[in-house]
C-alpha cells in the first residue's frame, strides 16, 4: 500500500531534523509513493486504517508526515489519533496529540477526555487520570457520568480503592445510581490493591450480590459519538473483557460484574472464591459464557489443578457450543505452569489437537505461548519447538522477546552449531535485534 511505503526510507530521520522534505531527482510519481497521503481527507483515512490494522505505532510517523506536507489537521483528525492511542495503549503519544490539538486552538471534547482518562488507567497512571479531570475544568469541558465511570475504573486499575470509594460516594451523593461497570470497577480495585485485603473473598461476593440491583435501572451508557468511534463500553471502561467485546458469541453482557470477579480469581489463583461465584451464577439461573469458562480454566490450571482445568475444557467441547482458539491456548498456557512432565505433555497434545482441527495461532498468541514454553529449563523443549514450527509454517515471525527467550533456551541445550533449527532461530534473532537498533523500544 502507498500509505506504508514511506516508512522504510533511511533518509526520513535526517529530513525530519531539517523540518522539510527534499528529493533532488524525484518525479511527481515517485514523490507521491513516498507519502502517506496528499490531503486532509486521505490522511484521516490513513489514521483510521492504521488503527484498524493495529499498526498504532505508525500513527505519530504518519502525523509528522502530515505536518511536513503542510496539511492542517481538524477535530476529526485528532479524534482518530487519540482513539488509535487507546487501541495501542500508547499514553505518551496520546498526550502528544492532545498537546498538539490545544496548540492549534482545538480543545478536546468530553469524549476525547474520557478516552484519555481510560488510557491512563490502562497504562496504570491513575494520578494522570485525576489531572485530566482538572484539565477539563480549566478548558470548561463539563464531565459526564461516563467521565466519572472512566475515572473510577482508571483508579481501580492501580488498586486505589480509596479513590474508587470516594468517586462512588460522589456519584451517590449526586443521585447517580451505580451500574454494572461501577461494580466491576470495585471488584477490579479490590483485586489490584496492594497488599491484598484479608476480606477479598467476602467483599468480591458482596459486590457481585449488590450489583444485581442495577438490572432494573441500568441502561447502556454509550453515546452516539462512542458508537461512531467504534469504542465499546468494555473498552471505554477498561474491562478485562475489552479485547473480546467486538466478537459475537463470546460475552453475555449481563454478566459484566461476574466477568471482573472470575478474572480476579484467576489472576489470584483463588479457587475457593471462584467456586463460590460458580454457585452464585447457577443460583441466578445463568450459565458461564465463554469468557468465564476461560477464567475457570485459568484458575484451576494456574493453581496446579490440571485435572479440573482439563475437565472444564472437555466439558465445554462436549457441550455442542462452537470452540474457539482461545480455549486451546488457555489450556496450553495453563498446563505449562510449573513445567511439570504431566503439564507439558498435555500442552503438546493440546497443540497437536488444535492444529489438527485447523485452529491457528495469531502472532500475539504464538508469541505469548513461545515465551512461556521457552522458560522450560529442564524438559526436552518439544513444546517450544512445536510452537515455533507452527508459526514458522505460516511465515509468522514471533515478537522479539519470545524469539530471544527461545534462542537462549536452545543455546543452553547441547545442540550442534550447524543444526538447521538453531541456525534458523539464530538468524531470526539477529535480524530482529538489528532491526530494533540500539536503544529502540520493544514493540
Amino acid at each position: 500500500m502507498r500509505l506504508l511505503q514511506s516508512i522504510t526510507g533511511q533518509c526520513r530521520p535526517a529530513l525530519r531534523a531539517l523540518g522539510r522534505r527534499y528529493f533532488a531527482a524525484a518525479t511527481t510519481e515517485e514523490y507521491a509513493k513516498r507519502n502517506y497521503a496528499n490531503n486532509l481527507s486521505e490522511y484521516n483515512s490513513v489514521f483510521n486504517s492504521l488503527t484498524a490494522q493495529r499498526k498504532h505505532f505508525l500513527l505519530r510517523d504518519a502525523y509528522e508526515d502530515m505536518m511536513l506536507d503542510g496539511v492542517q489537521p481538524d477535530q476529526d483528525t485528532f479524534r482518530s489519533l487519540i482513539l488509535g492511542t487507546l487501541k495501542g495503549s500508547s499514553l505518551q503519544d496520546a498526550f502528544f496529540f492532545a498537546d498538539q490539538m490545544k496548540s492549534m486552538g482545538l480543545a478536546p471534547d468530553v469524549n476525547m477526555y474520557n478516552i484519555l482518562i481510560t488510557l491512563c488507567g490502562k497504562c496504570k497512571h491513575s494520578d494522570q487520570a485525576i489531572q485530566i479531570l482538572e484539565d477539563m475544568k480549566n478548558y470548561k469541558v463539563s464531565p459526564k457520568v461516563q467521565t466519572y465511570m472512566c475515572l473510577l475504573n482508571a483508579c481501580a486499575a492501580t488498586g486505589r480503592l480509596d479513590r474508587v470509594y470516594a468517586i462512588v460516594r460522589d456519584m451517590t451523593a449526586a443521585g447517580l445510581g451505580l451500574n454494572r461497570f461501577c461494580y466491576a470497577g470495585l471488584v477490579t480495585a479490590l483485586r489490584n490493591k496492594t497488599p491484598l485485603p484479608d476480606e477479598f473473598g467476602t467483599k468480591i461476593v458482596e459486590f457481585v450480590e449488590r450489583s444485581k440491583e442495577w438490572s432494573s435501572v441500568d441502561g447502556s451508557s454509550m453515546t452516539a459519538e462512542n458508537v461512531m468511534m467504534g469504542v465499546t463500553e468494555e473498552e471505554l471502561y477498561n474491562m478485562p473483557t475489552a479485547e473480546y467485546s467486538h466478537r459475537g458469541g463470546f460475552l453475555n453482557r449481563q454478566l459484566t460484574v461476574y466477568h471482573a470477579a472470575f478474572h480476579a480469581c484467576a489472576d489470584l489463583r483463588n479457587v475457593e472464591v471462584m467456586e463460590a461465584l460458580r454457585e452464585m451464577l447457577a443460583k441466578d439461573g445463568k450459565v458461564p459464557d465463554l469468557f468465564i469458562v476461560l477464567q475457570i480454566m485459568r484458575c484451576y490450571l494456574q493453581s496446579g489443578d490440571i485435572d479440573r482445568g482439563v475437565q472444564t475444557f472437555e466439558d465445554y467441547m462436549k457441550s455442542g457450543k462452537p470452540p474457539v482458539v482461545e480455549l486451546y491456548t488457555t489450556l496450553v498456557e495453563g498446563a505449562m505452569t510449573g513445567y511439570t512432565p504431566k503439564g507439558m505433555k498435555i500442552a503438546e497434545e493440546t497443540l497437536v489437537n488444535m492444529n489438527s482441527r485447523s485452529f491457528f495461532l495469531s502472532p500475539k498468541m504464538g508469541s505469548d505461548l513461545l515465551l512461556a514454553a521457552a522458560g522450560d529449563e529442564t524438559g526436552g523443549y518439544s513444546v517450544a519447538n512445536y510452537i515455533w514450527d507452527l508459526m514458522d509454517a505460516r511465515k509468522i515471525v514471533p515478537q522479539f522477546l519470545s524469539v530471544e527467550a527461545y534462542y537462549k533456551g536452545l543455546k543452553k541445550r547441547e545442540i550442534p552449531e550447524d543444526d538447521p533449527r538453531l541456525q534458523h532461530v539464530t538468524k531470526t534473532y539477529n535480524d530482529l535485534r538489528d532491526r530494533r537498533g540500539p536503544g529502540r523500544p520493544i514493540r
